[in-house]
C-alpha cells in the first residue's frame, strides 16, 4: 500500500501551521517529497546490504532483511528488452514499458533471462570481448552472457536477437500533489491519478511502503525548516529523523 500524498501534505501543513512557522506550496512539497522518497528509496539497498552480515530472528514479520526486501519489492518489475542493430552495433535496449504496462525508468538491473528460463551471465568488457576464444567458456543459447553498459545489453552469442527479459528495479517516481484552485483562489486537491494527458492536475502517491509515512513526514519537515528559514524545526526534525534510524538498527 503507497504512502497517500494528501495525507503527508496535509499533515505537514498542520504541522507547521500549528506552530506558526510558515507555508509550504505545492511546488515546494512536490519537489521535496520527491527528493525524500529518493533518499529514503536508495538507503534501502545500502541497509540490505548491512543487514545480511547480521544473525536475523526467525520470529514471524521481525526478520529485517525479509521486511526489507518487502520495502524493495514494492519497486521491483520486469519487462522485455527490444533488439537494436545499426550494421555496427547489435544490442537490447532496456524497457521503458514494464509487462504490466506502466512506464518506468530503470533503477537497479536484476537477473536477464533468455526464453524465460536461461539466466544469462554478466561478464566485464575484457571478459565479453575474451570469452569466445575458449571452447570451454564460449557463450551458446545454453548458456548466453551478457554485457550492460550505457543502459544497453550486449549478448553473446550474437544469434540471440528476441526474447530477452529482465528483472529489475524501476526508480520512483515523482510525487505529484495535484490540484486545482478553488472559488476564493484557495488550492484544492485533485486525488485522480496524475496523466499527463487526460489528468494533468492530478496527483502520484508515494510509491514507498506504507511503513516509512512517519519518515517521510519528518524529512519533509526538515526540508520544510531550511526552505522557511527556521532553525528550530530543523532540529527537531533532525533529531527525531535521527531517532527514527537508530531505533530500526537497534
Amino acid at each position: 500500500m503507497a504512502i497517500n500524498v494528501n495525507t503527508v501534505y496535509q499533515t505537514v501543513l498542520l504541522i507547521l501551521n500549528k506552530e506558526q512557522r510558515g507555508y509550504m506550496t505545492p511546488t515546494e512539497f512536490n519537489s521535496i517529497g520527491t527528493q525524500v522518497q529518493l533518499e529514503i528509496f536508495e538507503k534501502y539497498f545500502e541497509d540490505l546490504n548491512q543487514q545480511i552480515r547480521v544473525p536475523q530472528t526467525d520470529t514471524d514479520y521481525a526478520d529485517r532483511v525479509t521486511n526489507l526486501d518487502e520495502k524493495i519489492a514494492e519497486f521491483k518489475t520486469f519487462g522485455t528488452a527490444i533488439y537494436t542493430t545499426n550494421g555496427i552495433l547489435n544490442y537490447f535496449t532496456l524497457p521503458t514499458v514494464d509487462s504490466y504496462n506502466n512506464r518506468v525508468e530503470l533503477y537497479r538491473l536484476g537477473t536477464v533471462l533468455y526464453n524465460n528460463e536461461i539466466e544469462a551471465q554478466r561478464v566485464d568488457r575484457s571478459d565479453f570481448y575474451h570469452i569466445d576464444k575458449s571452447i570451454l567458456t564460449k557463450p551458446s543459447t545454453n548458456f548466453p552472457v551478457y554485457l550492460y553498459e550505457n543502459k544497453f545489453l550486449f549478448i553473446k552469442p550474437t544469434t540471440i536477437v528476441s526474447n530477452i527479459n529482465v528483472d529489475y528495479v524501476k526508480k520512483p517516481s515523482n510525487v505529484i500533489w495535484g490540484f486545482t484552485v478553488g472559488s476564493l483562489g484557495q488550492y484544492v486537491n485533485n486525488p485522480d491519478t496524475y496523466n499527463i494527458s487526460t489528468e494533468p492536475t492530478g496527483s502520484l502517491n508515494f510509491e514507498l511502503h506504507v511503513s516509512e509515512q512517519t519518515e517521510v513526514i519528518l524529512k519533509i519537515l526538515l526540508y520544510a525548516g531550511i526552505v522557511i528559514r527556521d532553525p528550530q524545526i530543523v532540529q527537531v526534525a533532525a533529531q527525531q529523523v535521527q531517532a527514527e534510524e537508530i531505533n530500526k538498527k537497534s
